[in-house]
């Protein structure tokens, strides 16, 4: 989670509230009715919020917990919990990202790799793209050894409309590095689908 409290800027906020209440107009609800009275007001901090992760920037994070180390094995960060909003339709996708870098020099402090997840989550994506975004950053930021990103999601476009399968999961990978490798690769893959705890 990136931030719970967030300075919502009030002239934007105002500008959002009013494309809300005209959006609730045209698919014919009464915007003045008790239900619906704060409700433009509420998407307006809420879509803020769904996209705070414009406002960040993921190397800074990384950099802020950069620590030099004689440690060249591989570092794992399976499980983190993630939610999007897809690009296409403005509906939510979310899941799990599993992330593993091999250090050459430097390690990171282990709560920055979910909170570069959450930077990149928290914009209008696609899967795919955040798979490579998040890949990239590290590989940029910490210079390790290689770099390895798989995401599974569950999209609500895909559940809600359109095709309306509820229990399709979308898998995505990216690596960097040693995990060309199939050895290293495989380890990452196996590591992952244990359960260790």
């Amino acid at each position: 989670m990136l931030n719970s409290k967030v300075e919502y800027d009030p002239v934007r906020t105002e500008q959002l509230q009013a494309h809300f209440e005209s959006i609730l107009g045209h698919i014919g609800e009464n915007t003045e009715r008790e239900g619906l009275a704060k409700t433009p007001e509420r998407a307006a901090k809420a879509i803020q919020f769904l996209t705070q992760g414009y406002e960040q920037n993921p190397e800074a994070i990384l950099r802020s917990a950069m620590f030099r180390e004689d440690y060249s094995e591989m570092v794992l960060v399976k499980d983190i919990e993630l939610y999007s909003m897809c690009e296409h339709h403005m509906l939510p996708f979310f899941g799990k990202a599993h992330v593993a870098y091999i250090p050459d020099g430097y390690i990171v402090g282990l709560s920055k790799i979910p909170r570069v997840v959450d930077v990149f989550a928290r914009r209008l994506q696609v899967q795919e793209r955040l798979t490579i975004e998040i890949r990239d950053i590290i590989q940029e930021t910490l210079h390790p050894l290689g770099v390895a990103v798989v995401i599974e999601a569950q999209h609500m476009c895909m559940m809600m409309r359109g095709v309306q399968k509820q229990n399709c999961i979308t898998t995505t990978s990216a690596f960097t590095g040693e995990f060309k490798n199939d050895e290293t690769r495989g380890e990452f893959l196996r590591l992952i689908s244990s359960k260790l705890h």
